[in-house]
């Protein structure tokens, strides 16, 4: 298949996305919308009203206009419209008088939620994780994060998909009725299973060729450093600024969608690779996580993660447990490299609400510095703060290892630095300055296939 046909096949896929979600089609810019939010009983004080205005954020991002943001407070969401039918008719009533083109709910619909809403309210629907997507599908640049944002949106898609309009429903039912409507539509959920499939089979190709770039670096022993956080917290600042580098930095949520790998120099005279990554965000669409795994990778994979928050925030520690939480789920179980928490925006701290969380934030926080990307102030201290995290992180250990183990050799010369490698009758002792958290990941496993270690230094260079 060409390029050209690539692009119509592409072209008609799109086309029904748009047609088979109904009204429910992608934002667009200039749209006006009401925002709907449902604060329920295991949320904290104010959370709601917290992610709602940072729903208003991503509608400035996507270029929507909020009128009106509407919040119902109950235990649990109706089955049939998420807020329940006093609060529905509410919204109802508005839309009619207001002529907005939208309504965005704070959370996941379900296909039946979305279905009954946009059937009762006679405009575009549009919930959370649709509107962050939208917006995903816009910034993203290479070629991978595209596959990436598309794989996301199909899912999402799959089981919201449905025919066109009441023409299934007047169907009739059991052996022999079944209609073309609805031959078609099984022809259509096939189509998209199958363009899953294959985008799956494209982004493991790319994950394989990252894969063999982090391994030439890994032979040249330099460190990797992630740059992590909340949305808008000043992580590509924080990269232009170590890096020299110039990559956007707005106010906005979702400003870096693409893996940006760039070299830092370290106050020891060594170089490190640093990565930043997507922003984070509370009530991150579940089908982003996997799909983003080539921005967030590079934090499971990094010798120190450098956490950016936004010091002015008074609801800093919050969005710390989202940024555990997604990463969490991205560690899959692995245990985390070092974190230093960076307080960046110190200089804008102001409020007494800020200045509390702050308060809580540095009686909490293990490793952290306090700076300002904007002014270039705290950053000598970060940078020497990285170096020493560095090697604390590292053990110099020796292994007596058997001959018939030697497949260990191979994996000791790529994950660490080797000092020294002798033949000692029936073993090959080994030095190796290894990660802490490469060492204990395989301890277990080295014992149970009688390798043998003596922890030389608990601590390299401290």
């Amino acid at each position: 298949m060409n390029n050209e046909d690539r692009l119509k096949q592409r072209g008609r896929h799109e086309g029904m996305v748009e047609d088979r979600l109904g009204t429910r089609a992608r934002i667009q810019q200039d749209e006006r919308a009401l925002l709907v939010g449902l604060q329920k009983k295991e949320q904290h004080p104010g959370e709601e009203e917290e992610t709602m205005r940072e729903l208003k954020t991503l509608c400035k991002t996507a270029g929507v206009e909020v009128v009106r943001m509407i919040i119902q407070r109950r235990r649990y969401a109706s089955a049939a419209t998420f807020v329940h039918k006093g609060k529905a008719e509410e919204v109802q009533t508005f839309v009619k008088a207001s002529g907005v083109d939208a309504v965005i709910f704070n959370d996941e619909l379900t296909p039946m939620q979305a279905r009954n809403l946009e059937e009762m309210l006679q405009v575009k629907v549009v919930d959370r994780a649709q509107l962050i997507m939208d917006i995903f599908a816009q910034r993203a640049m290479s070629a991978d994060a595209k596959l990436q944002v598309e794989l996301a949106q199909l899912q999402y898609l799959l089981p919201r998909l449905r025919g066109w309009g009441d023409s299934l429903s007047r169907l009739g039912g059991g052996i022999g009725t079944r209609g073309p409507g609805e031959t078609k539509l099984e022809m259509e959920k096939d189509q998209l299973r199958r363009r899953i499939h294959r985008l799956r089979r494209e982004l493991e190709d790319t994950k394989t060729k990252r894969s063999i770039n982090r391994q030439k670096r890994q032979k040249q022993d330099i460190p990797h450093l992630a740059l992590v956080g909340y949305t808008n917290t000043g992580k590509s600042t924080m990269l232009n600024l170590l890096t020299a580098a110039e990559e956007l930095a707005e106010d906005k949520l979702f400003a870096t969608l693409n893996p940006v790998v760039r070299r830092v120099d370290l106050p020891d005279q060594t170089e490190a690779v640093l990565a930043d990554t997507v922003g984070f965000i509370r009530k991150l669409p579940k089908q982003l996580v996997p799909a983003f795994q080539s921005t967030l990778e590079s934090s499971t994979e990094a010798d120190l993660l450098i956490h950016v928050m936004d010091a002015s925030d008074p609801h800093l520690l919050h969005k710390w447990k989202s940024v555990k939480e997604i990463l969490d789920n991205v560690m899959d179980g692995d245990e985390w490299p070092p974190v230093l928490h960076v307080l960046n925006k110190i200089d804008a701290v102001e409020s007494p609400e800020a200045q509390d969380a702050l308060t809580q934030a540095r009686s909490q926080l293990t490793h952290y510095v306090e700076t300002s990307a904007l002014h270039n102030t705290g950053i000598d201290t970060m940078l020497q703060k990285v170096v020493e995290l560095l090697d604390r992180g590292k053990v110099m250990v020796e292994f007596s290892v058997p001959y018939n183990q030697g497949q260990w050799l191979d994996w000791f010369h790529r994950q660490g630095d080797v000092k020294d490698q002798r033949y000692e009758g029936d073993h090959v002792a080994i030095d190796v300055v290894l990660p802490r958290i490469e060492f204990d990941k395989v301890s277990t496993q080295l014992e149970s296939q009688g390798i043998t270690w003596n922890l030389q230094q608990q601590v390299v260079g401290n």
